[in-house]
């Protein structure tokens, strides 16, 4: 794929949440169906030129996440395009029952956007954490998950969103993120996934922020002559079968990465496709079973082993190298 940016580039200073604020902000200017709510949120999610420009589309609830889906399903129901914006922390736990009744069940169609998910939030620690939004929140029927890899993603993300008719809970961290891709000029199609790289040996499919760390693993395991194919799998629900299905008949491991607890998140579905279509061996890596450490996201992932230098070491094991 000629749009990846396979080498390390850290001059991103662009946030996710900046950019859906931005894009929210030009589809909305033309749509006046186009509704964003907060809850006390506006800053933390970037929103605060979108409510400038344009204050009759923005819906500020206060600290009340129950009420903000509850009154986002409602506008839903009337022919309105909301998109939720609230800490994913308190977004996929606080709301979770009027998340699968309001939305999911009732089919409403509500973009619901976890800010500052997985770690971001780093040193306030556990009860600010968000690393078992994804198994939740996948377990819901009518209930759509994603997450994307960068600020190009992120764009083409929201932008396929506005016209997705089915409600959707989509993760983003809170600060800058190393870029994965050169740019936007590319194909994006929700429950697809995207070959970031070509490789036979194993497999790593990644989603959001550790996709970067995936690149950054191939690259490095290329320079001692193992070929690793990336997989970003930015949609978790609908999750695309088939790329997991042919990497592990073409490449015989995986090896999965995520901001997320290592039960029922992206490394848990791809093991449910595995293990019933074509077994292979898989490693899981992500938050063990304990409340994470705090600490910025670099510093957790160290902790964590979510690095290309520990994910190089794993792969090599597996190959037996």
């Amino acid at each position: 794929m000629n749009n990846v940016a396979f080498e390390k580039n850290t001059g991103n200073k662009i946030a996710n949440r900046t950019v859906v604020s931005d894009t929210l902000l030009e589809l909305a200017s033309e749509n006046k169906d186009i509704l964003v709510l907060t809850s006390d949120s506006r800053g933390s999610a970037s929103m605060v030129p979108f409510a400038d420009a344009l204050p009759e589309q923005l819906i500020e609830v206060g600290i009340a996440e129950q009420n903000l889906v509850g009154i986002s399903a409602g506008l839903a129901a009337y022919g309105k395009k909301p998109f939720v914006a609230s800490p994913a922390c308190f977004l996929s736990m606080r709301s979770i029952e009027q998340i699968k009744v309001d939305i999911a069940y009732s089919k409403t169609n509500v973009k619901l956007i976890g800010i500052s998910g997985g770690v971001s939030y780093g040193a306030l620690g556990m009860s600010h954490h968000s690393v078992q939004d994804l198994a939740v929140t996948r377990a819901i029927p009518d209930l759509h998950v994603m997450m994307p890899a960068d600020r190009h993603e992120t764009k083409k993300m929201i932008e396929a969103l506005v016209d997705y008719e089915t409600p959707v809970y989509m993760r983003i961290g809170r600060n800058p993120v190393e870029d994965s891709y050169l740019n936007a000029d590319y194909d994006f199609q929700i429950g697809k996934a995207v070959i970031m790289h070509e490789g036979n040996d194993l497999t790593i499919i990644a989603t959001g922020e550790t996709v970067r760390v995936a690149l950054d693993t191939a690259y490095a395991l290329k320079a001692d002559g193992i070929s690793c194919r990336v997989i970003n799998m930015h949609t978790i629900k609908p999750l695309d079968e088939a790329a997991i299905i042919q990497a592990a008949k073409e490449t015989g491991r995986i090896i999965t990465i995520e901001e997320h607890s290592i039960f029922g998140g992206l490394g848990s579905a791809v093991s449910e496709v595995t293990s019933q279509f074509c077994p292979v061996p898989v490693k899981i890596l992500g938050i063990p079973d304990e409340p994470a450490i705090a600490g910025n996201t670099k510093e957790v992932f160290q902790h964590y082993g979510l690095s290309a230098e520990n994910v190089a070491c794993i792969a090599k094991e597996m190959l037996g190298c």
